[in-house]
């Protein structure tokens, strides 16, 4: 141990013009020992301050080693290490954080290899004043999960491999460092990647020979029909299936997922199950229709859900319906996640996943994208995190060229305003995207935040099967035909691994062909009978007669006693005066000698719900205290700022009561609430803004989901 501490000593990582690196990894150990290695972690430890030491003196013990390590320099040449080699180990340093900022940069991302990889100057050891004669020169790794001391030719080949692969990793933007240092563990340490075995690389080509398999099928059978295939993204479904049983065996029970039309049809049939031959009847006209259904649909709109196994226990998955209006599914999806945690006391999000696929154009240019992410850590939108997937065709509907669809170097720029981890991956490399699919997955779970996967691949038609993209992308579109599927160059290569042979390969093809043309289901096997405790029962509101109304009157001595019930303060709690007056003007409204007014008569109408046994979910712009200063269902204490709702205190035995002063955004918050509403019949939702200026930024919602989602879809509403 000494020995170590003396080379950690005389290491130049410890010369004072490192201090505040070292003093970075210094915060990380204080938060979290495990993640530095095991060197500092034996070194930091030897330094640790008095336990009675004041917590704004945390780093006194680093800074005070960095100190006597200056002094010691200071003493003369003979001593410490030389400052040229102290300047070589500082610039191994920089070249390492280089990989890890800009590496992504010069990752090999794109399978169609458009254009030249950018040449990016840090990333070149002479940049940084290394001379090919170091190359075999041994360095400190610093902060790099890796062995403490390495040639400046083995740290290359790690962070060469690592960040300009066929995975670019951005990160470094996010703040917390033990977030940042998460991710570099699992990234790394390539001795922990997963290593998949036999079955699971079979299994992998089983599913790009069914995502493959179901296009060119539907392609000959249904020949100019639009199917808005997956063709070129075809290893969105083995990520798909990695996400969902990893996510099963860590004990998540559901998982919610919304897209638009891109690989609707593949995501339906080969992961949630849905019936190929159900698929071929929408295809032919002669589906069965349902009693009640008005318009309809196209099949490329429709939801679908079903129970898969996985080795934690079932999943119950659920693709939510929706038009293609690209992104605006984003917030319901987040809604109904949201609900349905709400129904199983899901507090941090563990058990209910939202999972959203987004097109690369859509997700860099639509603004409900943004609303959403916003929506992603605060308190009354927050789901835990969502796992974001965008199928990156490098084409934006029918031309737009990635110069004229952002103004961004990636179209995932976005999502770095929450500081999510953003992951790009090559889509023919299915062992990259399987992997990736782990590491977010993981992170979502560990640290209940956002995390985007940009799956990098292309679109092998048109925006729809009867367009013809050459037209406006001649180079690319020549590229495309020439380009080998994703699935010939995964079984090539396991061909050439020995694990299969050819014919073992087209024998996949061939088998999923057969089942198809039985009809048969082609998923993972789909669990029948489940018993779901949570899941919700629309049955007692069908078939009603909507405009019968009851009688809703109150007695006065309900009201009253409501009244005497939201007038009880919690002792010391000071009204602002205005409010207090509002308050007195209450209290002689329920005793008879004021007109009711419409706030109070709201808040008597809520108070008598939530005694019935109705749970309430309010949220609009300054929802709390009304707009026109007229509700003040919260109320705030002039003394200290505390915050006291009284319908969440009428009675113990009452229904829960939540009003949320939304973030400003229309479109985004009433997504959100009509997802909520169609995931929770038993509670009274209500979104609230000024129609006209305030409505009409969320029209959108309004005319493709709630005025004619039960006649599209049979989704039926309760949102007010």
């Amino acid at each position: 141990m000494s020995a170590l501490l003396d080379r950690l000593r005389a290491s130049s990582a410890l010369n004072g013009g490192n201090a505040a690196f070292i003093e970075a990894l210094y915060e990380s150990y204080l938060s979290n020992p495990e993640s530095v290695s095991s060197a500092w972690r034996s070194y930091f430890d030897a330094m640790q301050p008095a336990p009675d030491a004041p917590a704004d003196r945390a780093h006194e013990p680093i800074r005070q080693a960095f100190a006597k390590r200056v002094r010691e320099h200071r003493r003369g040449p003979g001593e410490g290490i030389s400052p040229s080699a102290a300047e070589k180990q500082a610039a191994v340093l920089r070249l390492i954080n280089a990989y890890r900022v800009r590496g992504h940069q010069y990752a090999d991302l794109n399978p169609l290899h458009l254009r030249e990889r950018p040449e990016i100057p840090d990333l070149d050891p002479s940049y940084h004043g290394l001379l090919d004669a170091d190359r075999q020169r041994v360095f400190h790794t610093g902060s790099l999960f890796a062995d403490d001391q390495l040639t400046l030719d083995e740290i290359l080949l790690l962070v060469k491999t690592v960040y300009t692969g066929t995975i670019g990793s951005e990160y470094m933007h996010i703040t917390d460092t033990a977030q940042k240092r998460w991710i570099q563990k699992r990234l790394e340490r390539l001795n922990e990647r997963p290593r998949f075995n036999l079955n699971e690389k079979r299994w992998c080509l089983r599913l790009l020979s069914a995502a493959e398999g179901l296009e060119n099928y539907l392609h000959t059978r249904y020949v100019g029909q639009k199917r808005f295939s997956l063709e070129g993204g075809e290893s969105l479904i083995p990520l798909l299936d990695e996400i969902i049983q990893r996510a099963g065996s860590q004990d998540i029970k559901e998982i919610v997922m919304g897209m638009a039309h891109r690989g609707r049809l593949n995501v339906l049939v080969n992961i949630l199950g849905k019936s190929p031959e159900s698929l071929f009847q929408e295809f032919e006209g002669r589906a069965k229709q349902s009693d009640g259904v008005g318009s309809g649909d196209v099949k490329y709109h429709k939801g679908f859900s079903s129970d898969v196994g996985t080795p934690g226990g079932p999943v119950h998955l659920a693709l939510a319906f929706n038009p293609s209006h690209l992104e605006i599914i984003n917030p319901v999806v987040e809604g109904s996640v949201r609900a349905r945690q709400r129904r199983r006391r899901d507090l941090i999000g563990s058990q209910v996943l939202p999972l959203l696929i987004h097109g690369d154009a859509s997700f860099a240019g639509q603004g409900v994208v943004m609303e959403t992410l916003n929506m992603s850590q605060t308190r009354c939108y927050s789901t835990g995190g969502t796992v974001h997937i965008v199928i990156n065709n490098q084409i934006g509907f029918t031309t737009s060229n990635p110069l004229d669809a952002r103004s961004t170097l990636y179209c995932t720029d976005v999502a770095k305003m929450v500081q999510a981890p953003i992951f790009h991956v090559n889509g023919d490399d299915p062992e990259a995207v399987l992997f990736v699919g782990q590491l977010a997955l993981d992170f979502r779970q560990q640290f209940h935040k956002d995390v985007v996967i940009d799956l990098v691949c292309y679109r092998r038609h048109g925006h729809n099967e009867a367009d013809e993209p050459a037209v406006t992308q001649p180079m690319m579109y020549k590229k495309i035909r020439q380009h080998p599927t994703t699935r010939t160059l995964y079984a090539e290569r396991l061909v050439a691994e020995g694990i299969l042979q050819a014919s073992d390969a087209q024998g996949m093809v061939e088998q999923y062909r057969d089942e198809l043309d039985q009809g048969n289901i082609v998923s993972r096997p789909i669990l029948e009978h489940v018993i779901n405790e949570f899941a919700v029962d629309w049955r007692p509101y069908t078939g009603k007669h909507w405009r019968e109304t009851a009688h809703t009157a109150l007695p006065l001595e309900t009201i009253q006693d409501l009244s005497n019930r939201l007038l009880r303060l919690p002792k010391g709690f000071e009204l602002h005066p205005r409010v207090a007056r509002i308050m007195d003007a209450r209290r002689q409204m329920a005793g008879g000698n004021q007109m009711i007014d419409w706030g109070f008569a709201e808040t008597i109408a809520y108070a008598s719900l939530l005694m019935d046994g109705v749970p309430i979910r309010l949220s609009g712009q300054d929802s709390g205290r009304g707009t026109f200063f007229h509700r003040h269902a919260a109320l705030h204490n002039q003394v200290n700022g505390d915050r006291f709702i009284p319908l969440q205190y009428l009675d113990p035995d009452q229904a829960p009561f939540v009003v949320v002063d939304s973030l400003l955004s229309e479109e985004a918050v009433l997504g959100f609430e009509y997802g909520f509403a169609t995931a929770e019949p038993e509670a009274l939702t209500l979104w609230e803004a000024q129609f006209g200026d305030f409505a009409n930024d969320a029209q959108i919602m309004i005319d493709q989901f709630i005025t004619s989602g039960e006649s599209k879809w049979l989704r039926m509403l309760g949102l007010l």
